[in-house]
């Protein structure tokens, strides 16, 4: 089987499997970043961490081409650390499995880590090039872009000297990004009663899963299945012929910025009521794959008999639990009136944890309109407002507002042309990246987002096409050929 360090362009692909090598979950990425530091400086480049940790790399203009302008290419090192259920993979010791898949490069039951791998790898290959044309360069690898985008939130301002900026964090090649939206996380935390389950009762555990799950800015107007969401209903509807059930248990999801394929809820009711309890469910399940069909999507639903704790939520704290998951917004809020068929403000309902004291909620709404996106957090907080329950909206980080008037964009949608012969699509993005939050530390950037075709982001099916690796590296340096020609 070939090894994807054979793959075309050979220098990318190589740098990529260093990565693949090197675990690098976000708020992990030291390893990596000693690996980056000790290859620049063997090449003999300028190369330091900021404050904040990110890497940053200064490399001379080729000779002639010192006075062109100075040019940043960014990416970020983190990556989403997802698996399938049956995977053992340690994403703090493991290196990820790669293999080929006909047209795609994939990973073996984990992300792959494509976002942000392959735009990491593209710079490293110009940074520690000996034969490509360009001016002067810096690169700027943050951390953190998965789970908070603190790298860029603390980027030091000035310490930087370019005036172009190339982020290389998109997913579909032939786009050419001129703006993202913005996000804010939604922490709810839900109080809970308990009381002492009573002697005739049995539990049954549920696990949701096998869903597809994705970004959850990018896949969030698909229609995929949410486990949170599912769960819920599963609880919610049982209401009518079960009404003596009860929860003790609930968690879902993972990550604020991927949609949940995975939660268990584990419910309490009469003994003789869990044949039909089971037949509901298995009548339920089925109803959830039609609705899914239509996003190729499916759902597995097991249903075991465990052992019972001693208590369950009280009727009371139940409703309020299951009422306001059931009511939060989860999907698509608004379209963009502006850009055909682009999410203009959405929500991912994330991340379930029943405890103790409180049931622990978590949301990532994003939005291209700082209004809209405020007004997204208000009417989440509405829903959770009659049932006592704490809201507090905080880490939010601006969108990148478009420029259609940009000398860069111009720039490169002519090369773009001369390349390929054919137009590059220009396009926004319902996702955060660090473009926005960059934009306010360096106002005079003029910005431009791309990236090789990338599917399945933030999920087990993550994979990158390989052609289009091609043609966003021989994009890159026509790019940087071009601009090294100017002053």
């Amino acid at each position: 089987m070939m090894d994807i360090a054979q793959l075309q362009p050979n220098t990318v692909w190589y740098y990529f499997n260093q990565l693949c090598e090197i675990p690098r979950p976000s708020k992990h990425e030291q390893q990596l970043v000693a690996h980056i530091l000790n290859l620049a400086h063997e090449k003999q480049l300028e190369a330091f961490t900021d404050s904040a940790g990110n890497v940053i790399i200064r490399k001379p203009a080729t000779r002639g081409r010192e006075n062109a302008p100075a040019i940043v290419m960014q990416s970020h090192l983190d990556m989403v650390p997802q698996k399938t259920d049956d995977s053992s993979h340690n994403f703090l010791t493991d290196p990820i499995k790669t293999y080929i898949d006909g047209d795609w490069v994939t990973a073996t039951g984990t992300t792959l880590g494509a976002d942000n791998g392959m735009g990491v790898a593209a710079i490293l290959a110009v940074m520690f090039s000996d034969d490509i044309e360009h001016g002067p360069l810096e690169a700027l690898l943050t951390i953190d872009e998965e789970a908070g985008m603190s790298g860029a939130a603390n980027l030091e301002a000035g310490v930087l000297n370019g005036k172009l900026l190339l982020n290389l964090d998109t997913e579909e090649e032939g786009e050419l990004y001129i703006g993202c939206a913005g996000g804010i996380d939604v922490n709810i935390a839900i109080p809970v009663e308990w009381e002492a389950i009573p002697d005739h009762y049995t539990a049954l555990k549920l696990s949701i899963k096998e869903l597809k799950g994705g970004h959850s800015g990018i896949d969030i107007h698909k229609g995929l299945g949410n486990a949170v969401k599912l769960a819920t209903r599963i609880a919610l509807e049982a209401r009518h012929d079960f009404p003596e059930l009860r929860v003790s248990g609930f968690q879902g999801g993972t990550l604020r910025n991927a949609i949940p394929r995975n939660s268990e809820i584990t419910v309490v009711l009469p003994k003789q009521q869990a044949d039909d309890f089971k037949d509901y469910v298995n009548a339920l399940t089925l109803l959830f794959r039609s609705e899914l069909r239509h996003a190729n999507d499916t759902v597995v639903v097991d249903l075991a008999s465990i052992d019972a704790n001693n208590t369950c939520l009280t009727s009371e704290s139940q409703a309020k639990l299951l009422n306001g998951l059931y009511r939060c917004p989860n999907g698509v809020i608004k379209m963009s009136s502006l850009f055909d068929g682009v999410v203009e403000t959405s929500n991912n309902l994330a991340t379930v944890d029943l405890t103790k004291h409180s049931c622990q909620v978590q949301c990532l709404v994003r939005s291209s309109d700082n209004d809209a996106r405020d007004k997204a957090c208000e009417l989440i907080e509405s829903v959770f407002a009659d049932i006592d329950a704490k809201v507090v909206c905080d880490n939010g980080y601006p969108g990148w507002q478009p420029a259609p008037a940009s000398p860069l964009l111009k720039v490169m949608q002519g090369v773009y042309q001369e390349t390929f012969n054919q137009e590059a699509k220009i396009q926004v993005i319902h996702a955060g990246l660090e473009c926005g939050l960059l934009g306010e530390k360096y106002p005079e950037w003029d910005m431009i987002s791309f990236g090789p075709t990338i599917r399945g982001a933030h999920s087990p099916d993550e994979r990158v096409h390989i052609e289009s690796v091609q043609k966003f590296w021989d994009y890159l340096l026509a790019v940087l050929k071009r601009l090294s020609t100017s002053e």
